[in-house]
């Protein structure tokens, strides 16, 4: 753990920064290399897709992205405003996290044996103590600070089944600036007591909870059933209304992540022709569904998940951490599904979006398909902020999102220095730090126009 992890942890909730603290400046100029999609890379030649800016520069003001380009020129017409020069760094989106359980963060990299060995032994345990406010904000406000630590600027997070855990999660990011997609988890069966809900509680708290967060600042709710096992059919029924009366939040559960968990599924619901055809019963799939894991599907199940518009998201650390499988994310896309990307805290066994990627890359090897770095960023960046309908606002530099950027050092270490200074492109010099940065190659981190690192 570096020094600024450190750091980070110990700071007490009072210590956060907040929107009353820490304001945007009247218009920034951010200096340094940038690298700019311009297109989706898996839907032509990946090393076209971006622009790359070797000395250019990022108008902020008012919290958003006003204007991109050379450097000589942003200088040369925005002379007045202040000046923040990182040199050869590169500025890119922040990353977003598209699948992370904040309350898992004081348990991640536990040993562990299979999923349901690990959420018995673990997750459940630790889970239960978010029915304490103040427990819940504290692990809410050292989760979001490291991942900001690692340059992670949007998250989409399970919270517990506790309204306590989902209100600690919006306040800790409104205190941050951040954007963050969070939901009340819904379980009624297969759970110790102290997490299980009903049906009705399931609905009643999380409209509460939806009515009081979405869209308030860069808020927004997601309709949270944990997955088929621990809710049962009335539940899943509760959790597909709610989110017919509100289609404009996201839906997010998890999908085929082991074979014993689908056969498992197969008991609870032996008359579903397949695990997704349990949420697609209820209508919990379509547009602004994100579908973690993802991982043994049937050419039915991708066929309707193409069909639908559901996003699946990838989850590499954690995959190999628990051994769950290979994911296809060149198969999927090519078929069309939406692919996210995320670390799957505490699942996943790092906060790290670098790492994620570095993980995504060696799966898709195993699987036969080699994932270019610029796949890789797309899904950690535009990919995601698509699945999550935030496209918007947050994973690209365009005018007019927010300037949600990050500068990354890409000679962070000298194993790394030595590999990127023999790169011929800007895709050679960034894949290094893909494969083995940490945060220090996170050299600045600027969440709604205002410096987080």
């Amino acid at each position: 753990m570096s020094v600024t992890q450190v750091r980070l942890n110990l700071l007490p909730m009072s210590a956060a920064p907040s929107p009353t603290t820490a304001t945007p400046a009247p218009e920034t100029l951010l200096l340094g290399q940038i690298l700019d999609f311009t297109s989706d890379p898996f839907e032509g030649a990946p090393q076209d897709s971006a622009r790359h800016l070797s000395r250019g520069g990022i108008v902020i003001r008012g919290g958003k992205i006003i204007e991109i380009g050379p450097a000589a020129r942003l200088i040369e017409t925005h002379g007045t405003a202040r000046r923040v020069d990182y040199g050869a760094a590169l500025l890119l989106p922040g990353f977003v996290d598209a699948h992370a359980h904040y309350p898992q963060t004081g348990i991640i990299a536990s040993w562990g044996k299979r999923l349901i060995d690990w959420l018995e032994g673990y997750t459940f345990p630790e889970e239960s103590r978010f029915g304490d406010p103040v427990y819940a904000a504290t692990i809410a406000g050292r989760y979001l600070d490291l991942v900001i630590a690692h340059g992670t600027t949007t998250v989409a997070t399970f919270c517990t089944s506790h309204p306590a855990s989902v209100t600690a999660m919006f306040q800790a990011a409104q205190a941050r600036g951040m954007a963050v997609v969070a939901g009340k988890v819904g379980m009624d069966r297969n759970a110790p007591d102290a997490l299980k809900d009903s049906p009705e509680r399931a609905y009643d708290e999380s409209k509460a909870l939806l009515k009081r967060w979405h869209k308030q600042g860069r808020s927004r709710y997601a309709i949270t059933p944990r997955f088929t096992p621990t809710s049962s059919e009335a539940q899943l029924e509760a959790m597909g209304a709610l989110w017919a009366e509100h289609p404009d939040c996201a839906m997010q559960t998890h999908l085929s992540e082991q074979v014993e968990e689908i056969a498992w599924v197969k008991e609870l619901c032996p008359t579903a022709e397949d695990y997704l055809a349990t949420y697609d019963k209820h209508g919990l799939i379509g547009p602004g569904a994100l579908f973690g894991h993802a991982i043994h599907l049937t050419p039915r199940e991708r066929a309707r998940l193409a069909e639908s518009g559901s996003a699946v998201i990838h989850c590499p650390t954690s995959n190999t951490f628990i051994g769950s499988g290979v994911f296809d994310a060149a198969g999927l896309a090519a078929e069309g599904i939406q692919v996210g990307l995320a670390t799957d805290t505490g699942g996943g066994s790092s906060f790290s979006m670098l790492r994620t990627m570095g993980a995504a890359y060696e799966i898709s090897q195993l699987n036969g398909a080699v994932l270019h770095p610029a796949h890789l960023l797309w899904l950690a960046t535009a990919g995601s902020a698509r699945a999550l309908r935030m496209e918007a606002e947050v994973g690209t530099l365009a005018p007019g999102s927010a300037a949600d950027i990050i500068a990354l050092d890409l000679a962070s270490t000298p194993a790394i220095a030595q590999r990127a200074a023999r790169a011929r492109d800007i895709w050679e010099a960034l894949f290094p730090t893909m494969m083995m940065g940490d945060d220090r190659a996170v050299k600045a981190v600027w969440v709604g126009g205002v410096s987080r690192r």
